[in-house]
């Protein structure tokens, strides 16, 4: 692989230094003599069950040759990134299978810290997988995770307040201003923190303008005009009425809870808060309404950043070829409807958009299947946390982005996050 192994020695040795974990975490034995190999599973903390239901029907099903133990990574994204990256760096025989953000696969596969799907695995592991979701498993044209769930955002809105969902942002808007010189609740819900989130907010943006945040070849920023009205389209909404005033420190659940609440008209979200305000707010939700995500030009539909967990290999763990059969099963049919309707997050699967078992509960499964067929995917580079972190910082607070030199001044970010290639713990 030209161009990975040649610098993984370079990234781990400056890691190094931020790593005293080894002895400690070596110690997470992955079997017991005679029994079941143990495989350690850390994925994001699961609430409804379904991955913990998941990694008991593999158990069961793999006829005593494994069990599987789903051990909870911290609730933020951040926080899970950091556990594992200490890990990894600390060669960790422990860690078998690895949930991770669609955005880290890159980093991983760089430092070595994970294996490369290839042959037969490879095959299953792609088979009737959304495209997109595995360009997020995939560096350099080679397979490093196998995609477990996909995710996006759609607009949801209240019809009971908006009687045709707006096509664009300006629209969008506009039908916010109305709302509110009407008295009625109209605020648009989006994730404005300086978080993760911010940056999925503007790489949409920036992609449905026809533009990317960084060249081709990932070496450089790109931005321009694009980037510059995506920046336009944050300042606009978050200094327009239609900003809920937390909009600086919203992420998705905050999102989800004020809708719910009642005082907004509009929210950028992914699919969790279809059952969630089924649950919380049966009254509201019958007037719960969904569409595709609002266009940053008109005509050109909006290409919604990607997310989701792909599920990768330890390159430590002691039983990798169970660790790979494990992880099909992980993420197999049955498993991802389970995780879809228990746990509101989208499959990868392309076939099961189409079974009645899901688009009995999903009957916006054709609009999510759209908008991932059309996905966006955040900048793929071993930078990406630097990248990522840079703009956050300077996007943030929205109200206070002026386009262009907010832009200009991005572009120097970039350039010194990609100039730095290290490992930010």
């Amino acid at each position: 692989m030209p161009g990975i192994r040649g610098s993984r020695s370079r990234r781990l040795t400056a890691a190094a230094g931020l790593f005293v974990l080894a002895s400690g975490l070596a110690g997470c034995g992955s079997s017991g003599p005679g029994g079941p190999a143990t495989l350690n599973w850390y994925n994001f903390p699961d609430d409804s069950g379904a991955l913990q239901q998941a990694a008991d029907r593999c158990s069961r099903q793999s006829g005593g040759r494994y069990t599987i133990k789903y051990d909870k990574l911290p609730r933020g994204a951040d926080g899970q990134r950091q556990q594992l990256v200490r890990r990894m760096a600390a060669h960790d025989a422990g860690v078998d299978i690895l949930g991770l953000d669609v955005t880290w696969p890159t980093e991983f596969a760089e430092a070595g810290w994970i294996r490369e799907w290839t042959g037969t695995m490879k095959k299953q592991a792609t088979s009737d997988t959304l495209e997109a979701a595995v360009r997020t498993a995939t560096w350099q044209g080679h397979l490093f995770a196998a995609p477990y769930n996909s995710n996006t955002q759609l607009l949801w809105y209240r019809d009971d307040l908006v009687t045709n969902a707006p096509g664009t942002w300006t629209e969008m808007l506009g039908q916010a201003d109305a709302l509110a010189k009407q008295g009625k609740p109209h605020h648009v819900e989006i994730q404005g923190a300086q978080y993760e989130g911010l940056t999925v907010w503007f790489n949409t943006l920036v992609t449905s303008a026809g533009g990317s945040i960084l060249t081709p070849d990932a070496q450089a920023p790109s931005l321009g005009p694009p980037a510059v009205l995506a920046a336009r389209v944050m300042h606009d909404t978050a200094t327009s009425v239609a900003a809920d005033p937390s909009l600086p420190n919203q992420m998705e659940d905050q999102n989800r809870l004020a809708m719910e609440s009642g005082t907004a008209a509009f929210e950028l979200n992914y699919p969790f808060v279809y059952p969630s305000m089924r649950a919380n707010q049966p009254e509201l939700f019958k007037h719960l309404r969904w569409a595709p995500y609002p266009s940053v030009v008109p005509g050109r539909p909006a290409t919604v950043t990607i997310g989701g967990i792909d599920l990768a290999v330890g390159a430590y763990g002691r039983h990798p070829d169970l660790a790979f059969e494990a992880t099909l099963c992980l993420r197999d049919r049955e498993n991802q409807l389970t995780n879809a309707l228990k746990g509101g997050l989208p499959p990868s699967l392309r076939s099961l958009y189409q079974a009645a078992e899901l688009t009995e509960s999903y009957p916006f499964a054709a609009d999510v299947l759209a908008a991932l067929d059309n996905a966006s995917v955040r900048p793929q580079t071993p930078a990406y946390q630097n990248v990522s972190i840079a703009i956050t910082h300077t996007l943030s607070p929205p109200a206070d982005i002026r386009p262009e030199s907010t832009v200009a001044d991005l572009r120097g970010q970039i350039e010194d996050a990609l100039g730095s290639k290290g490992l930010i713990p």
